[in-house]
């Protein structure tokens, strides 16, 4: 089997290549995130976390910030600044923790095993097979097809 993270070239030594095009994650700096009041920061919070968690608005696959912010009847600057600062992630790394983390419950519970892969990043909330397998490798360090086999005997 290939290593998955070979060098890319001589050019670029010290890089390596992630699988699933990932890349690094950058740091930003984000002032107007310390803007917001307290208050209306855990408002939001709790608000998103209902929303979001509770009422496992992450299953579905179009499920966007503009969404949430229409719901909320706020704006999608505040939004992102809260969870950025709550959460202590973007938007969309929300929404894939808790959809990686049904696939996971899925993948190992004998009651999904004659369900597909696809099938099941579906049943998370993925719209598409590849966004699914680069979130699950980037959060698990593994593919949900190794998880799977990983989790058979269990």
């Amino acid at each position: 089997m290939e290593n998955n993270h070979e060098v890319i070239d001589n050019e670029n030594k010290g890089q390596v290549k992630m699988p699933y095009n990932l890349r690094e994650k950058k740091i930003k700096s984000a002032p107007y995130r310390d803007l917001i009041r307290t208050e209306l920061a855990d408002e939001l919070y709790d608000k998103i976390y209902e929303l979001v968690v509770t009422r496992k608005k992450y299953k579905q696959p179009n499920f966007s910030a503009n969404d949430l912010a229409k719901l909320l009847k706020t704006n999608t600057r505040y939004l992102s600044a809260v969870v950025n600062s709550k959460f202590k992630m973007n938007f969309s790394c929300l929404l894939n923790e808790y959809r990686i983390r049904d696939a996971k419950h899925m993948l190992a519970d004998k009651r999904y095993a004659g369900k597909n892969i696809e099938e099941i990043s579906a049943m998370s909330g993925f719209a598409n097979r590849q966004s699914f397998y680069a979130a699950f490798y980037r959060i698990v360090g593994i593919t949900p097809n190794e998880y799977r086999k990983n989790h058979e005997n269990i």
